[in-house]
Order: structure tokens, then C-alpha cells, then sequence
């Protein structure tokens, strides 16, 4: 790539704006960023919801003039290599990269949309960006009941940063337990006791069927069921609609009042968070005429069908799978800058971790997670544990022969780093002791 190759960037989060970076001042590069906020890591918003950092604080590095903000790309040509934005503005590129992100899931719930428009009721919020948080952190007080759909990794940070400030909070689950994508039973169970002594009522196998409102052109739905007991385990959407802050601002507008589950139950609610999780953002890319599948797909060199369109971050797929986290994004905007710059680069996958801390305003200490891999084994595969009740610590790691294949921490996180570093470098076990080994403070080394 020369100095004078254009390359235009639509996404001005974590992996656009890295990419940016690594190009360099001297690069001509083009970012188009949709949201108008200063960019920001998407990462802490969950620290922002629970008032622990001010929105401030999770700036990211100033990309300088690189960066158009509140601007939407609308249209790819790609025979005439312009993107078309919503302003009318026309960015002409030689290189195109494709960091459009992920949008959040909404579920096909009764009552979400009125029948002829596609605005979500007052009170309900999704929680994936700047906007999002803070009408959200607008909305809660002390004291308010707040309904959280999803208690998967977005889900159990919402959770844990509405119970900090003084929300009543309900987390309903469908699967049959906690972060069941990252945690074994045991950790799970774990952190559904942490969220517990935060005063969170849990129900997981848990299937919500629909919102109950009320408003001038919508009556409310249903009395409310008795309290469901929080012991009793039992129990392709659009992009989201523009947010509006819970507050009722106007008089006849739909409010939520509560959620209904698949049992018959209701559960009342002030406020509702969909956390279900996210999904890449491809329209740009399908109307474009390239090859769409879970994302966008592309080959070692981030390159999709077409080699002057790459695509990195949240909307790519590459060698069949999508990551949905910053680490990867990170790794992907890395290899795709030394590609552009002409070195025999390729991206061959991440070996993705996930951490969370869940810091504590009253109550229990922080807790602290981390799990890597595939924590359930496979006949033949060596499992160890070690937990400690006292300190509420537990650590487990599968070994498939001589090789690190996955594992869950939770609590004190000491020996994260070194397992961590086995795990993506994929070493070879060689320590001849106890393998108990890797359980230790320093993970063995």
C-alpha cells in the first residue's frame, strides 16, 4: 500500500479505529463512524451503567481526522469503488474494510412492536452502545424493578451494574443455566449464588413469551400472576429501533409493565433489558453483492470475494466462525494493517479469553471470572479441580493429553495469565510433576 492508496473504513469502534492506528498519520485513511459520541471501548459500558466510571473514562485514543462522526454509510458501489453516506457525501476508496460491528439481538416477544410501527415501548432498552447505556443509567433508580432477558456475558453485566445502583433486578435465563457458553455447571452455580446475595432473583429455563403494556392505544394485558419462585429452575430479528429514555414523554406512548413467561407467570417490570446477545452487521455487505454467511466471510488476508473489500471485527466470519469480542477484533485489525502495508501477513484465528469482574458496592467482594477454551471434556480428557468454599475460589482445567484445552476461574485469578499463555500458545505440557501444578499461584512456572 502507498501513501496515496485510499483506503475508507466503515466503523468507528474498537477494530476501525485500530486499524486506523496501525496504518499510520501518513495513510490515507478514511473513517466513517455512525455514532456521533467521541469513540469509545465498548468493553466498560457495564462500568458506566453501574456508576463506577464516567463515560469519559473509556475514550479511546483520539484518531484525529481520520474519523467522520454521525456518519452512515448507506450504499457500497463497488464497480465504481465509492461508498454512498447518508449525508449525500460520497467517499471514493481503493481499499474498503468492512468493521460495521453487531447489532443486538431482538427477540420475536409479543408486544415488543406495535403492530404498525417498529418503535420499542417506553421502558425498554437494548444495551450495546453509548446511547444505550445512558438511557438506561437515565432510567434507574433505587428501588425500581428492572427485567434482564439474557444471562449470557452481556446479560450478567447488565445484571451486576443495575443491582450496584440499588435496582431490583430479575434475570431471566432460557438456558438451563448462567453464561452457559463460557461456564461449566459449577461455575455457574457460583455465580448464580454471587448474583443471589446481591438481592438478583434468577430464573433460568425460563422462556419470555411477551411484554405486557399499557398506553392510550394499547390496554394493559393480564393481571399479574403470583411471584414466580426464584427456586424453580423451570420454566432473525430486525435491527434495533431507536431508543428513547424510559421517562414517559408522551402521555399516550406504549410503556412496559412487565414481562410474561412461557408458564404463565408475569413478572412486572419498570424496566426491561434485552441482552440476547448480538448479531453482525451485514446489510451493507449483502447489498453489496458479498458473500454473507453467519458473517462476512473472508479468507487469511481478511479479504472477502471481492480483493478490494476486507472486513475485520464483529461482521467478519473467518474459517467459519465469529467472534464477537474485542481481543479478536484487535487481532484481526493487526494482521489486515500489515497485509495493507505489503508484508506476508495472515490471520489464522484467535484463541479467544473471556473476563469479567463484577465489582461490589455492599455485600459480597468482587468476583472475578475468566474461562478459555472448551471447559467440558471429551471422554479420555484429564479434568482438575480445585475450590475453596471459604474463599469462594474455584478453578478447573481439561487436558487433553500433554496440551491445555480449556478452563474456568473464578475468584482469585493469580494464575490466569500463565494459563492463559499455555492455552493460546498451545504449548506442550512438559512439567513431569503433580499437574496440580497448573492450579498454583504462579500456574506452574
Amino acid at each position: 500500500m502507498t501513501s496515496e492508496q485510499r483506503v475508507v473504513v466503515i466503523g468507528g469502534g474498537l477494530a476501525g479505529l485500530r486499524l486506523a492506528a496501525r496504518l499510520g498519520p501518513g495513510a490515507a485513511v478514511t473513517v466513517l463512524g455512525e455514532e456521533t459520541h467521541a469513540p469509545y471501548n465498548r468493553v466498560l459500558l457495564a462500568e458506566v451503567l453501574a456508576g463506577r466510571y464516567a463515560p469519559e473514562v473509556t475514550a479511546l485514543p483520539a484518531p484525529g481526522p481520520a474519523l467522520r462522526r454521525g456518519v452512515r454509510a448507506v450504499r457500497i458501489d463497488r464497480a465504481d469503488r465509492a461508498v454512498h453516506c447518508d449525508d449525500g457525501s460520497v467517499e471514493r476508496y481503493d481499499t474498503l474494510v468492512l468493521a460495521t460491528g453487531s447489532n443486538p439481538v431482538l427477540p420475536p416477544l409479543r408486544g415488543l412492536f406495535a403492530p404498525d410501527g417498529r418503535e420499542l415501548p417506553e421502558g425498554v432498552h437494548a444495551f450495546r452502545t453509548m446511547d444505550d447505556c445512558l438511557a438506561l443509567a437515565a432510567a434507574v433508580r433505587p428501588g425500581l424493578r428492572v427485567a434482564v432477558i439474557g444471562g449470557g456475558l452481556l446479560g450478567v453485566s447488565a445484571t451486576r451494574a443495575l443491582a450496584a445502583r440499588g435496582a431490583q433486578v430479575v434475570l431471566a435465563q432460557q438456558a438451563e443455566r448462567l453464561m452457559e457458553r463460557q461456564l461449566d455447571a459449577d461455575a455457574s452455580s457460583l455465580l448464580r449464588d454471587h448474583l443471589t446475595a446481591l438481592g438478583v432473583e434468577i430464573h433460568t429455563e425460563c422462556r419470555v413469551r411477551g411484554l405486557t403494556t399499557t398506553g392510550a392505544d394499547t390496554p394493559l394485558r393480564g393481571a399479574s400472576s403470583p411471584p414466580r419462585p426464584s427456586s424453580v429452575p423451570r420454566g432473525s430479528a430486525p435491527d434495533p429501533a431507536p431508543q428513547t429514555p424510559a421517562r414517559l414523554k408522551d402521555p399516550g406512548a406504549r410503556r412496559v409493565t412487565g414481562v410474561e413467561l412461557a408458564d404463565g407467570y408475569r413478572l412486572d417490570a419498570d424496566v426491561v433489558v434485552l441482552a440476547c446477545g448480538v448479531r453482525p452487521r451485514v446489510g451493507l455487505a449483502q447489498a453489496a453483492g458479498l458473500e454473507v454467511r453467519k458473517g462476512v466471510v473472508v479468507d487469511g488476508r481478511l479479504r472477502t470475494g471481492d480483493p478490494r473489500v476486507h472486513a475485520i471485527g464483529d461482521c467478519a466470519e473467518h474459517d467459519g466462525r465469529v467472534y464477537g469480542l474485542a481481543g479478536p477484533a484487535l487481532e484481526q485489525a493487526d494482521a489486515l494493517a500489515a497485509v495493507l502495508r505489503g508484508h506476508d501477513a495472515e490471520y489464522t484465528g484467535t484463541r479467544a479469553l473471556t473476563r469479567l469482574t463484577l465489582p461490589t458496592a455492599g455485600g459480597p467482594g468482587p468476583f472475578d471470572l475468566a474461562a478459555f477454551g472448551d471447559p467440558t471434556p471429551l471422554p479420555g480428557d484429564d479434568v482438575l479441580r480445585l475450590a475453596d468454599a471459604t474463599r469462594r475460589t474455584y478453578r478447573k482445567v481439561v487436558l487433553r493429553g500433554d496440551r491445555l484445552v480449556g478452563g474456568v476461574l473464578l475468584g482469585e485469578l493469580s494464575t490466569v495469565g500463565a494459563l492463559a499463555r499455555t492455552w493460546e500458545g498451545d504449548e506442550f505440557l512438559t512439567a513431569p510433576h503433580d499437574p496440580f501444578h497448573l492450579l498454583t499461584d504462579d500456574g506452574g512456572h
